[in-house]
């Protein structure tokens, strides 16, 4: 009986060591990554509308992924079709600059020599409105509004809108 726990115990430990050592070796040639789910995407795409048209403004808004992919998109009924598009690379930007959009117009217009970041990338749209998600200090994703008076109001909503969906 001893001998058949033994043998058990033994090749348990012979499985769990392969185990760990293929876990090292997947862990080393593999990065995992948060971002936001789709879920919480399409809730902040709907309170960045209810924030936006409360206050009147017909806007259009979009929630991206870490990959720049868009998992949620909404645009106010009378919004200007314009309004997808801008709204969609402001994510973008936010999220692949880790900055709000808004922040990097100032830079872009406050030092000529680094107006060709703009061109880097057909994405990219300095113009503010554009925020990064962002989650215990990781960026998560990225919205973008674009239809408000202005992108800072843009802004406004979409910020207001990250405090209420994440609670911050």
């Amino acid at each position: 009986m001893n001998k058949i726990k033994l043998s058990i115990l033994v090749t348990s430990l012979s499985i769990l060591s392969l185990s760990f050592n293929t876990l090292a070796k997947e862990h080393e040639h593999s990065v995992l990554t948060k971002q936001i789910s789709s879920k919480s995407a399409i809730k902040l795409a709907e309170e960045t509308l209810t924030q936006c048209e409360t206050k009147g403004y017909k806007i259009s808004t979009t929630v991206v992924d870490l990959s720049g992919q868009v998992l949620a998109q909404l645009r106010s009924d009378g919004a200007g079709i314009h309004t997808l598009e801008s709204s969609r690379k402001k994510a973008f930007t936010a999220m692949s600059m880790k900055q709000p959009s808004g922040n990097l117009m100032k830079v872009i217009a406050d030092n000529p020599i680094m107006q060709p970041l703009q061109y880097m990338n057909e994405n990219l749209l300095f113009l503010a409105g554009g925020i990064p998600i962002q989650l215990n200090g990781n960026v998560i994703g990225g919205i973008g509004v674009g239809g408000a008076p202005n992108g800072n109001l843009d802004a406004e909503c979409a910020e207001a809108s990250i405090k209420k969906i994440f609670q911050l």
